[in-house]
């Protein structure tokens, strides 16, 4: 499992490790025998247990085979599979681009390296240890190769590395030689050049650093980094080994190192196969931080409990750790607390091992044949090759897969929520697992206690926070204008970290609440917990929480609480509290001037709080208002009128026109309608549904 697989098995074609092999850059690491007893687990039957997968699209490649050699680019995630030399074909295909791309090329010997520039627009080609060729694919260009021997004298070219379209840097064990490459010209022209002694070397596309091994004992790293033309020499760092070597031979393995971006930062992954420390056993995985300035660090150990054969992947920004003895892997997310020595974090795994998720493999050919079951795909094979970040390649089988994080599982492995939370919170595809997290906790069998729940509410608003205020700074800066003299100002992203008022409403409170399964007591509590939470993080709470707050409380005829709760302002004021306040007059009295107390304190005008409850169809709710302020005489009855007749309710219409009917009568001494009021289909209306005779007869005195 990893960058040198052992000899083909029986049944292979003998080739078929050798080629696999060619495919640089991966990271097998492997170290003392397995640990004996050590168990094989399992996901169960149903892979429920399971928290890695295998993505479901994979890329198929001819298997690797003494005519077919396969070919692996990190930067672009393609795999190149080469026939006899590309004399009879070579077939490049990747996880982002469905469509391959085919072409032949003179069979000029064997191939050590083929690559495309980003873009693909150039093609690379390594045959010998002292140059590279290149052929271009750009439409209406000649189909001519171009080579470019390396530079420094008696040096051997030990692989390539496209740093943007038209830049690469060739990699010699005796230094690193950066190029443009001018495809019009079909030539190259040196940018800089570097002399090192070099063991091996390593490229991370995503930082756009290359690491290489230097010194006799090869664990001292110098890492460049490329930009737009340039290259930068940065902080060279020792990594510890286990142990004084006993002799003065390369000692630090390509194998046991990797390079990935991690919470946005790059590190260097270390295996050491056997802790410094003489009282633990088993290995573990340092990390180095390599920042773009200042000098390297070693900030975090996980540590593995285990010896054997390990393979790494960087996948959501957690450590993905193989164990190929027990074909389980474990993960580490350094945003976890650890603990702290005074220089690096220990971290332990999140989860207990477990396998990656079973994966059948369809049996190929056409539809009439193909109805046989597909076939078990062997896990942690020894063919396996694992590349940065996420990458596992089966050369024997043909496949190229992306390792992936499923977060379902892990609710039931992870029961601490807190902790659950906090690794949630930091995945890519997390909002609709959290929301169910928050939803399972409020009902039976896994009801949590209000501690617990709170603590969930808090780390869920302290996120919601960050990005509000974010968002705030981001708008203060573009309305001062002051975002001209910064253009690298960004928008703030919303992740899916971000769960915000109206989610939790949605998907947990509204449903929470309508099930009724919790007692109302609880119920309350959890709602009462939320807009704590909310408030302690200084978030304006939505209103609509307080309605569901007011709602539940009528449910339960608690209308002390309900009045309590606005004497002591617990429930903020607003006009869609105060609404539906006056909505619930029928049913407690007292409403009525608890809402009337709100708008006056919110300076509410008093035609803008009649076209609210007008458009919640609360029409008799609008009549007391403006009756209670005294301003019945002056409305408009057409108004008052049609928002009854919408209503679709006969007596409702019937009291307002009546009210309507006996103002006419009081100011004017008569109860129709004048013809400036416009209520003539208002009349016509009432005739037809309750007769002309219901009218109001002019009362004369």
């Amino acid at each position: 499992m990893g960058r040198d697989p052992p000899g083909p098995a029986e049944d292979e074609a003998p080739g078929a490790a050798a080629a696999a092999a060619a495919a640089a850059g991966a990271a097998e690491r492997e170290g003392g025998g397995g640990e004996e007893g050590e168990g094989r687990a399992r996901c169960g039957a149903e892979a429920g247990g399971c928290y890695l997968a295998l993505c479901a699209r994979p890329v198929h490649f001819e298997k690797a085979n003494p005519v077919n050699c396969v070919f692996f680019d990190e930067a672009n995630k393609q795999v190149f599979a080469v026939r006899s030399g590309g004399a009879t074909g070579v077939v490049v295909k990747g996880l982002e681009d469905r469509n391959p791309i085919s072409f032949r090329m003179e069979d000029k010997g064997e191939v050590k390296c083929i690559k495309f520039s980003l873009g693909n627009k150039i093609l690379a080609v390594q045959r010998t240890l002292k140059s590279v060729d290149f052929l271009n694919f750009i439409p209406d260009s000649p189909q001519l190769e171009y080579t470019q021997e390396c530079k420094t004298k008696n040096a051997n070219i030990l692989g390539f590395c496209w740093t943007s379209s038209t830049e690469i840097v060739f990699i010699t064990d005796q230094g690193i030689e950066f190029y443009q490459v001018l495809p019009e010209k079909r030539s190259l022209k040196l940018l800089k050049n570097q002399s090192i002694n070099v063991n091996w070397y390593m490229y991370c596309p995503e930082s756009s650093v290359i690491l290489l091994s230097t010194t006799v004992l090869g664990n001292v790293l110098q890492p460049f980094y490329f930009k737009s033309g340039t290259m930068a020499k940065l902080s060279k760092f020792e990594i510890e080994l286990p142990a004084a070597p006993k002799s003065s031979k390369l000692s630090l393995s390509e194998r046991d190192i990797a390079m990935a971006t991690i919470y946005g930062q790059l590190y260097v992954l270390y295996l050491r196969h056997h802790s410094r420390t003489s009282n633990s056993t088993g290995a573990e995985v340092v990390l180095y931080h390599l920042p773009r300035e200042g000098s390297c660090k070693k900030t975090h150990i996980l540590k593995l409990n285990r010896t054997g054969k390990f393979a790494l992947n960087v996948v959501d920004n957690l450590v993905v750790v193989h164990h190929q003895d027990t074909e389980t892997s474990v993960i580490f997310d350094i945003k976890l607390k650890g603990e702290f020595d005074g220089s690096t974090t220990i971290h332990q795994f999140v989860l207990p091992p477990r396998s990656i998720q079973p994966y059948q493999i369809p049996v190929a050919g056409p539809a009439s044949v193909t109805s046989q079951a597909p076939v078990p795909c062997k896990l942690y094979s020894s063919s396996w090759i694992v590349f940065q970040p996420d990458i596992i390649i089966s050369a024997s089988e043909g496949y190229l897969w992306s390792l992936q994080v499923k977060l379902e599982p892990v609710v039931n492995l992870l029961l601490d929520k807190g902790k659950l939370m906090d690794f949630l919170l930091q995945r890519k595809e997390c909002k609709m697992v959290i929301l169910s997290v928050c939803s399972q906790m409020l009902s039976e069998p896994e009801r949590g206690s209000l501690s617990v729940i709170a603590t969930v509410f808090d780390k869920l608003n302290n996120e919601y926070k960050k990005y509000l205020e974010a968002e705030q700074s981001y708008t203060m800066v573009v309305e001062t204008g002051l975002s001209r003299s910064n253009p690298l100002l960004k928008r703030p992203v919303r992740t899916q970290a971000v769960i915000d008022q109206s989610d939790m409403y949605t998907h947990v409170l509204s449903v929470f609440t309508e099930k009724k399964e919790a007692p109302h007591k609880f119920t309350i509590a959890v709602l009462m917990e939320y807009i704590r939470s909310l408030n302690q993080f200084q978030i304006a709470v939505q209103h609509y929480l307080y309605e569901l707050v007011i709602k539940t409380l009528v449910q339960h005829n608690l209308f002390y609480m309900l009045h309590q709760f606005l004497q002591y302002h617990v429930l903020s004021d607003s006009k869609p509290l105060a609404c539906l306040l006056l909505s619930l007059e029928s049913i407690y009295p007292p409403a009525h001037q608890l809402s009337l107390d709100m708008l006056k304190r919110l300076s509410t005008a008093n035609d803008e709080i009649v076209e609210v409850l007008l458009s919640k169809h609360q029409v008799l709710a609008a009549l007391r208002f403006i009756r209670g302020i005294g301003g019945h005489d002056s409305i408009s009855a057409r108004k008052f009128l049609d928002a009854a007749k919408q209503a679709e309710d006969e007596m409702l219409f019937y009291t307002i026109f009546r009210f309507f009917e006996q103002r006419n009568q009081r100011l004017r001494g008569n109860p129709s309608f004048t013809p400036g009021e416009h209520c003539e289909e208002h009349v016509t209306f009432f005739k037809q549904v309750f007769g002309e005779h219901a009218l109001m007869k002019p009362t004369t005195f």
